[in-house]
């Protein structure tokens, strides 16, 4: 069949007619909260264990956060980092964030110092949210040589009373005399100016990706991006009045940020938080607040399935159930759905493309390709457009492979202070995924494989090269290369090849520690292969394919 079947959208037909509807979202997150408090004010927005903070207390605290900030000297347009766990304090952040004109930094609270201190310097960011916890001396160091002059901290202790040691493993510590309290400063009752409110096309997330250099770049969503993304999905899982959502994707992804906080806002619904995953509260949780509404990766899926004491009634309240970030195999949506009930329903999106591109409708089941085995990760909106190129920028025809090209109201317009990769990614506004899929002619867009180096492990996005200059600070190493390689839990996992100086000695153990203790978890090595030379190109360029198609064969 002929490319041009890409512009004439032949999947149309399979969305339903709500679905094909134009989307009108409302300007931004905070005119939602505003029409939502005037809906539902004493509705609870947010489940935090045994607390309950209504929309009326939410919007009366995140006034006084944006009212604080606002004192202090931020002005509209201004960064503020937020390095928060799923807790109250991260929405009550953003939010008031957003109502004084700031842009939201999300910050992984997995990271180690360095790579906090990249993300403040690049992004600017005058003022840091983070737990009290995690204001340690090293993060004081990091803050220091960045611009950050304001500081509020946060006891994720707070708005509940259950404690639950299983994730709440810390006790309060004293105010710190470099920091204010974030919650004490919400009490103020501080109002924002009304002319702080944020515009559909002022940025509302710098949200940080590692791009094709290495570099982790900011995608510049907009409040426009995020809104049409949360719009969408309100009208496209047609979940019932006052939605039940759980958190289990962490709300700094922009999957958790705009999939869960920002869809379960904009339908006026109550979002359940834990402050991070572990299975058993998560299934208690299941149990105790019943929700309709859910995505994370496979992985967690994985996880939950495979608790002892996991039971079908766990899943009984959910509607949808969603999955993206990591590769979802066929086996475990079918095993899923015979234990447990719910059809895990695959989707695909990028940092880039504020979430989704694609996903699969919740009245649908999504086709397994039969050659390759790949189950299809969904089809794309009436309102975005997916063509597939080849290595020219010709679309190939239905079924053959190619990069993956995607428009619409979702893609961001592009990096923070990057022009030149903005160029590169964005040509004409259109973003170059650097992913390898195919599209078969009812339009179900299947996600294959990676165009560049970057490594996929549980749905964190790993650069090669950032693994790489950490193995380089061993005095041991003499050359290293990084790789991902098949993992049956992560779908992918991160592999270091590395040789040795002469006269070097030292064990694989050894440089895992050595990365464990530079990077986040989710990057450092899980293997680490210690070879006499490394293979290489006649330039002596280090070819990480042959290592990687070795490893994949061992």
């Amino acid at each position: 069949m002929n490319a041009v079947g890409y512009a004439d959208r032949p999947w149309r037909h399979l969305l339903t007619e709500a679905q094909k509807a134009p989307v009108r979202p409302r300007d931004s997150l905070v005119h939602a909260l505003r029409g939502a408090v005037a809906e539902a004010p004493d509705r609870p927005f947010l489940a935090y264990f045994d607390g309950r903070l209504t929309y009326r207390q939410v919007d009366e605290l995140s006034d006084g956060v944006a009212g604080h900030l606002a004192g202090r000297g931020l002005e509209p347009g201004d960064r503020i980092a937020v390095l928060l766990q799923n807790s109250p304090h991260f929405v009550l952040a953003v939010l008031g964030a957003w109502k004084a004109g700031a842009v939201v930094v999300p910050v992984n609270p997995m990271y180690k110092s360095g790579e906090v201190g990249h993300v403040l310097r690049d992004s600017g960011a005058v003022a840091l949210i983070c737990s009290d916890r995690a204001w340690d001396p090293s993060l004081r160091r990091t803050a220091a040589e960045s611009s950050v002059r304001i500081v509020l901290t946060a006891c994720e202790l707070d708005f509940q009373s259950r404690g639950d040691t299983r994730v709440l493993t810390f006790r309060r510590t004293p105010p710190a005399e470099d920091a204010e309290d974030l919650v004490a400063a919400a009490r103020t009752g501080h109002r924002p100016s009304p002319h702080a409110a944020p515009s559909p096309d002022d940025i509302a997330l710098i949200s940080y990706t590692s791009g094709t250099s290495g570099t982790p770049k900011g995608a510049t969503n907009t409040h426009r991006n995020v809104m049409y993304n949360v719009e969408r999905q309100r009208v496209g899982l047609a979940l019932p009045p006052g939605p039940v959502y759980y958190a289990l994707a962490p709300l700094f992804h922009i999957t958790g940020l705009v999939a869960q906080m920002g869809g379960c806002l904009n339908s006026v619904g109550t979002l359940v938080l834990t402050y991070r995953f572990e299975t058993g509260v998560v299934l208690d949780a299941f149990v105790e607040h019943r929700p309709h509404f859910t995505v994370g990766p496979s992985t967690a899926y994985m996880a939950l399935a495979a608790h002892p004491a996991v039971t079908r009634d766990h899943f009984d309240s959910f509607v949808v159930v969603s999955s993206g970030g990591a590769p979802l195999p066929p086996t475990l949506v079918d095993g899923f759905r015979e234990r447990f009930g719910p059809y895990i329903h695959n989707g695909y999106g990028l940092t880039e493309s504020t979430a989704p591109i694609a996903s699969v409708p919740p009245h649908l089941r999504a086709p397994v390709d039969p050659v390759s085995g790949t189950l299809a990760v969904g089809i794309p909106g009436p309102d975005t457009l997916v063509r597939i190129l080849d290595e020219e920028g010709a679309e190939v025809p239905f079924g053959e492979r190619g990069e993956i090209v995607a428009s619409g109201p979702q893609v961001v317009p592009g990096y923070w202070r990057c022009p030149e990769a903005t160029e590169r990614t964005f040509p004409g506004g259109e973003l170059r995924t650097g992913d390898i899929g195919f599209m078969d002619p009812e339009g179900w867009l299947y996600v294959v494989d990676r165009k560049k180096d970057m490594i996929n492990a549980s749905g964190f996005k790993v650069w090669p090269r950032e693994v790489e200059d950490v193995l380089y600070t061993h005095p041991a190493v003499r050359e290293a290369a990084v790789v991902g390689v098949p993992d049956p839990y992560r779908g992918e996992t991160v592999k270091a090849c590395v040789s040795l100086r002469p006269g070097a000695v030292v064990a694989p153990e050894e440089l895992v520690r050595h990365c464990e203790e530079r990077l986040a978890a989710y990057k450092y090595p899980r293997q680490v292969e210690i070879l006499p030379e490394l293979p290489k190109t006649a330039s002596g360029k280090i070819l990480r394919r042959e290592l990687r198609s070795a490893s994949r064969h061992e």
